[in-house]
């Protein structure tokens, strides 16, 4: 009985030592295949990475992983040095490889007509007639100052007031373009373009604190935008009947 025992616990043994001959011969095997295609690192994405993401946070979800040359599609990424400032132009899956192609600037993902939205602040849209946007000229990244009249009421006379300045706009929509000239057609002699009319929609980048008061002048007040440069001069005593009086 004993000497079965034994017996037993000696072809256990040996059945151990010969599985790990076996598996150190494979990964041996693996190892001189891989070497003789060349092996490469690359990042694969172990993680989906929504579009719009920032290089800098992708650390937790790619991996540097070693794989024969032959698979490896030009424009693979082993380092992200000289990717700095980009974002995923597209959604990227697990199991895919990094290619530089798929990073872009973030200017890049902006609809046309656009302006990034500085960090830290909210987008907030209002919707005034032509003349109140500087005649319709404005466009996505001026700045302006915002004027604001409310009527007078139990507690205020009726009063204008520049409330904001330097405000970056992000986008204008609806801006007037000039009236389609029929070939042929006589010109009445002036170059002057045509006076726009219509509303626009536009959308300024503000702070929460800010957002709420352009909503408010625009629920209980009329609104009026100035194009207000970096250098322009700021007045915050506002305007009453009586100045005019």
């Amino acid at each position: 009985m004993k000497i079965r025992i034994i017996a037993g616990a000696v072809m256990a043994v040996l059945a151990l030592a010969g599985l790990a001959i076996i598996s150190t011969y494979v990964g041996t095997a693996d190892a001189r295949a891989l070497s003789d295609q060349e092996p490469r690192e690359v990042y694969l994405v172990t993680t989906p990475i929504p579009e719009g993401t920032p290089v800098e946070e992708f650390g937790e979800f790619i991996v540097l992983h070693t794989v024969p040359a032959a698979v490896v599609p030009e424009g693979a990424l082993a380092d992200l040095k000289e990717q700095g400032g980009k974002v995923a132009g597209v959604d990227l899956q697990p199991g895919e490889q990094l290619l530089a192609s798929r990073l872009v600037d973030p200017e890049a993902l902006e609809a046309p007509g656009t302006v990034p939205v500085p960090k830290g602040m909210q987008e907030v849209t209002i919707q005034l007639d032509a003349p109140r946007v500087v005649g319709g000229q404005l466009a996505a990244g001026d700045t302006v100052g915002v004027f604001v009249s409310f009527e007078s009421d139990d507690e205020r006379e009726t009063k204008t007031v520049q409330d904001l300045h330097k405000v970056l706009i992000t986008s204008v929509q609806g801006a007037p373009s000039a009236p389609a000239t029929t070939e042929g057609a006589e010109t009445t002699g002036s170059s002057a373009p045509a006076v726009p009319g219509g509303a626009m929609l536009v959308t300024l980048a503000v702070k929460a604190d800010t957002a709420e008061k352009v909503v408010y002048a625009s629920e209980f007040g009329r609104i009026w935008l100035s194009l207000e440069s970096e250098d322009a001069e700021e007045n915050d005593n506002g305007a009453t009947r009586g100045d005019f009086e």
